[in-house]
């Protein structure tokens, strides 16, 4: 018998990249969005309605966008065409249109789904290309972005559109979707440390995760590797992992350095390690939620323009994006590091917490609740409430708002910098005239 031709290139079977072979088929595969696809959240609604709508799905890279619109068309037994917005253009936007104009004219018509991907890289005109067939429902528009559509998405496309935004998958969700990849045809064991260091290092991104798993096991089986330890790891992926500990000791005690170096005032200090977290390839929209978090906690209101500015240059990254962006969130660095300083709400927000932690439910006072109906006003519901702009001064002296039988509470307590002393000043005052006026004195 004759020996089979060898096979040639064009013979040998293609090689599927792990996330393409570990895409989710159904909706119960789906690892994580549990906000969107859970029970009675939106878009489990909108795939158990049997109607689709266009919509545009938002969030960070490796979050199930694609995933999520290739579900949606399973759901609705459409036709799927996924357009990438960085190859194509008003051509492949044609096409489309005749695609779908052939499913919905054949004997056995069929709705269209048209995705497009990075479709904040599409300009003006070609999203604008979309609008008609969207508005006449020849097909439902899918757009996946990692921009805000706010800023990179058409006004008219996106009033056609809901918005969904995608969260970062947890550590959790990775550790299932990591079990699911060494389940996939007996892979190679992978130390707990290992682990840790790779689901740290994917910082949400089930994509980024799946592909450096494939890289390991590809360089395992080349070296004989039964086990996959965190210093093989290391010597794999080299500088990549070293440099970019994310979600390591390193990186969170940088995080950390930067965080104090804010809060002690020193503004080069906070430089050094925001660009040292630059550096060492942190997601600078990390650092914004950072800032933000240090404008409210560390600042407060001794300086109420400092969350404004963390809000703003927040903002600006994501019009610029990167290198050109990262100087609005050094800018907010040096202002959060010279602004003074208060953790007086931060403080006061955590001892309130922990006040209705241990409290009973006390009922709403009767001259503070509403009383929008007859039988509420015969009920007394507002009797005696006295409307302080009608008062001098804006200050119903003496009036109390907190429930009947609580004692006085003084949570918030403004420390003597900044805008606060004022606060304080203010708040010392106005406690004068509520003393004065339980005592019987006038209200000056």
């Amino acid at each position: 018998m004759p020996r089979p031709p060898p096979k040639t290139a064009a013979h040998a079977p293609l090689h599927v990249p792990l996330p393409e072979r570990l895409r989710p088929r159904t909706l119960a595969e789906v690892v994580g969005q549990q906000h969107l696809l859970g029970e009675g959240m939106p878009l489990r609604i909108a795939f158990e309605s049997g109607q689709p709508h266009s919509c545009i799905l938002w969030g960070p890279p490796g979050t199930g966008k694609t995933t999520i619109a290739r579900l949606m068309a399973d759901a609705f037994d459409a036709q799927f065409i996924p357009i990438s917005a960085v190859l194509g253009g008003v051509k492949d936007i044609r096409d489309a249109v005749e695609l779908a104009e052939k499913a919905r004219d054949s004997l056995t018509p069929q709705a269209t789904i048209v995705f497009v991907d990075e479709v904040h890289r599409f300009n003006k005109s070609q999203q604008d290309a979309f609008l008609p067939h969207v508005e006449s429902g020849l097909f439902t528009f899918i757009g996946a972005t990692t921009e805000n559509p706010s800023f990179e998405v058409n006004s008219a496309l996106l009033s056609r559109a809901a918005v969904y935004v995608l969260q970062p998958l947890d550590e959790d969700d990775l550790k299932q979707i990591l079990a699911r990849a060494q389940s996939e045809q007996a892979r190679t064991a992978i130390e707990k440390e290992a682990q840790e260091r790779l689901i740290a290092y994917a910082d949400g991104d089930a994509r980024r995760l799946l592909n450096t798993l494939e890289t390991l096991f590809v360089a395992a089986r080349a070296e004989h590797v039964d086990t996959i330890t965190d210093a093989w790891l290391l010597k794999v992926l080299g500088e990549r992992l070293r440099r970019y500990d994310k979600g390591g000791e390193q990186f969170y005690d940088t995080i950390s350095a930067l965080h104090k170096s804010v809060r002690g005032s020193d503004p080069d200090a906070a430089l050094y390690w925001f660009v040292r977290m630059l550096d060492g390839g942190a997601d600078p929209r990390y650092l914004a939620r950072r800032m933000i978090r240090m404008a409210s906690e560390d600042i407060g209101l001794a300086d109420p323009r400092a969350l404004r500015l963390a809000l703003d240059a927040a903002d600006v990254y994501e019009r610029l994006g990167s290198p050109e962006g990262e100087l609005a969130l050094a800018e907010c660095v040096v202002y959060l590091a010279v602004a003074p300083k208060s953790n007086a709400v931060y403080k006061a927000f955590n001892a309130a917490k922990a006040f209705v932690k241990n409290d009973t439910t006390r009922p709403v006072p009767l001259h503070l609740r509403n009383a929008p109906t007859k039988l509420m006003k015969q009920l007394d519901y507002g009797k005696g409430y006295r409307y302080a702009h009608d008062e001098a001064g804006g200050f119903a002296a003496g009036e109390r708002y907190l429930p009947d039988g609580m004692p006085e509470q003084h949570f918030y307590q403004p420390v003597p910098r900044g805008l606060e002393i004022r606060i304080g000043d203010k708040l010392a005052e106005l406690r004068r005239r509520n003393r004065d006026a339980a005592d019987g004195a006038p209200d000056a």
